[in-house]
């Protein structure tokens, strides 16, 4: 964490003090160190280990230091800890070493002991700015037999630049800093406890004279004790080192940068919507009623949900592994015509023996469409209608129905198998196993659009984007498309807009042009694909402006 720890005291002879500061020093990196940095640079590196206090060596400043002013002594090498894991070092010493930080930490110091102040004047608060950082401050008393009012007045400060990660570590810091300053509390409780059994100021100082001139001499000589006097603890600057470091290390730990992407998703919504059917189907069946191999819809529905897309198990031998390998093995021209029947809402039939790659085959191509498009029947006995499903999977024996056939609405593919011979489990030479036939009566073309399809075949054909970025591809110009079915649906059915209107839309949309036809088709497809929650939404939404106008 780029922050840094400082305990200071106010004393009664020279003000607010920094009595011990703990700072992280990370390890170079491969780049060449820049001149202007804080925190770290070549000389810095050099001098860690001694911790040499720049700032705070002139004789000056060491002269107008007592001994309440002072934690180690400026021949002190001062505390190193190293972190195995990350190489980080956390240096102690009663100052900064850098001239920047010792001005940052010592205008914290004053804040925190003067103007600062909470209610009570002891707990937490926040201040700051860009130019001096932002500060996390918890003031406290600790008792002291020989000090005005019995107890001498210190502060525990974290210095960062990052005001809104300081903000967010607030109850994480305020939590550990109490146990520190209880702990600090408690042992010098105990030192204050024997001194007035021995020696009861209270007493003494009531029954002394009082006198104006002799007032400072007796001020001075019991103003310099120092907090290891207080809390009799030969191990205290040891200590908080390593409190101050673990707080760090810690804070520095618990909270990661992530990437927020916004609002739900149209799929996550749909997936939301298809939980919640299969929990109301399951209570109403009374939760025992498991679905026959006749498999309905809401089963189907209920497996996808669930992550394995009522899938059936996955069997050896080889498979499709990516759209870019599909395309490899039906060739460019087919896998296009392929794409395109999937993308119009079209009924895609994939026929073969071996059920486990035309299950492959699926999981790529259904990832072309929005969740709420899809509708797979795995592997079939028998033809299922296309209201049912738009992906099927059907055995080698089984007719196509003579008008599906001929519609211009299916595209059916044939597995066949080359050799009937054995084949060796780990093979993954398709086309030397298999010969695919892909036939439709549809007589459009194909190579005109959509518009999504052509900027996907450009990425599929580069062969210097991997896998993976032609997967983020394919996703970002989803819910590119996703967004312009909302705006259409929006404008066409909810607002009931004419078709000249609905031309001009398309046109703004990008959706006109070259495979303008297509771009259509596939735009009222994906329609359908639209979650429930956002339609309600959306009509809801309407509905109150409506009524807003008629008032």
């Amino acid at each position: 964490m780029n922050a840094l720890v400082a305990l200071c005291h106010f004393c009664e002879l020279h003000g607010p003090r920094t009595l011990f500061c703990t700072e992280a020093v990370h390890p170079p990196s491969p780049s060449p160190p820049q001149p202007c940095s804080a925190l770290l640079g070549d000389q810095g590196e050099r001098d860690g280990e001694g911790l040499t206090m720049r700032a705070n060596s002139s004789a000056t400043q060491r002269a107008d230091m007592c001994e309440g002013c002072r934690s180690l002594p400026a021949s002190h090498p001062g505390f190193v800890s190293v972190d195995s894991e990350t190489g980080i070092r956390y240096l102690s010493h009663q100052h900064p070493r850098q001239p920047q930080l010792f001005s940052m930490v010592r205008q914290a110091c004053v804040r925190s002991l003067s103007c600062e102040v909470c209610p009570g004047r002891e707990g937490p608060i926040f201040f700051g700015d860009e130019q001096h950082g932002f500060v996390f401050s918890h003031t406290f008393f600790i008792k002291d037999s020989l000090a005005r009012g019995f107890q001498r007045w210190y502060s525990i400060v974290m210095v960062a630049m990052d005001r809104i990660y300081l903000i967010n570590s607030w109850p994480f810091l305020l939590r550990h800093l109490k146990l520190t300053i209880q702990s600090l509390q408690s042992t010098a409780l105990k030192v204050f406890d024997t001194e007035q059994g021995v020696c009861p100021q209270r007493a003494v100082r009531m029954n002394s004279a009082f006198s104006p001139a002799v007032f400072p001499h007796q001020r001075s000589g019991n103003a310099a004790r120092s907090l290891t006097s207080l809390t009799q603890h030969p191990n205290l600057w040891a200590s908080l080192h390593a409190s101050f470091s673990w707080l760090l290390k810690a804070c520095g730990s618990r909270l990661t940068e992530k990437l927020l992407e916004g609002a739900p998703t149209e799929d996550t919504l749909v997936l939301i919507e298809r939980q919640t059917e299969q929990e109301e189907e399951m209570n109403a069946e009374g939760g025992g009623n498991k679905p026959q191999l006749g498999q309905s819809e809401s089963a189907q529905g209920r497996g996808f949900l669930c992550g394995d897309d009522g899938k059936p198990e996955e069997t050896a031998g080889p498979k499709f592994r990516s759209l870019r390998h599909l395309r490899q093995v039906l060739g460019g021209a087919e896998f296009r015509q392929l794409a395109w029947h999937v993308l119009m809402g079209n009924q895609v039939i994939w026929r073969g023996t071996d059920r486990g790659l035309i299950q492959s085959a699926f999981n790529i191509l259904k990832a072309l469409l929005p969740v709420g498009c899809v509708r797979v029947e795995w592997y079939s006995s028998q033809y299922e209608e296309a209201y049912r499903c738009n992906f099927l999977g059907l055995s080698p024996d089984v007719q196509i129905p003579a008008h599906v056939s001929s519609s211009e609405f299916t595209v059916l593919v044939d597995v066949l198998n080359v050799e009937q011979g054995f084949v060796h489990a780990g093979c993954d030479d398709l086309l030397s196993l298999y010969q695919f036939s892909i036939s439709s009566a549809n007589t459009q073309p194909t190579d005109k659009g959509p518009t999504l399809l052509n900027k996907l075949e450009v990425a599929l054909t580069n062969e210097n984007l991997s896998v993976e970025v032609v997967s983020h591809c394919l996703l970002c110009l989803k819910e590119e498309w996703m967004n312009k079915v909302k705006v259409l649906f929006k404008f066409s059915k909810v607002d009931g807009r004419g078709r000249e209107d609905t031309q001009k839309v398309l046109a703004l949309l990008g959706a006109t042009g070259p495979g303008e036809e297509d771009n259509v088709r596939l735009l009222k497809f994906w329609m359908t694909g639209l979650s429930k929650t956002y339609k309600s939404h959306l009509m809801t939404a309407v509905r109150g402006v409506e009524r807003t106008l008629s008032q």
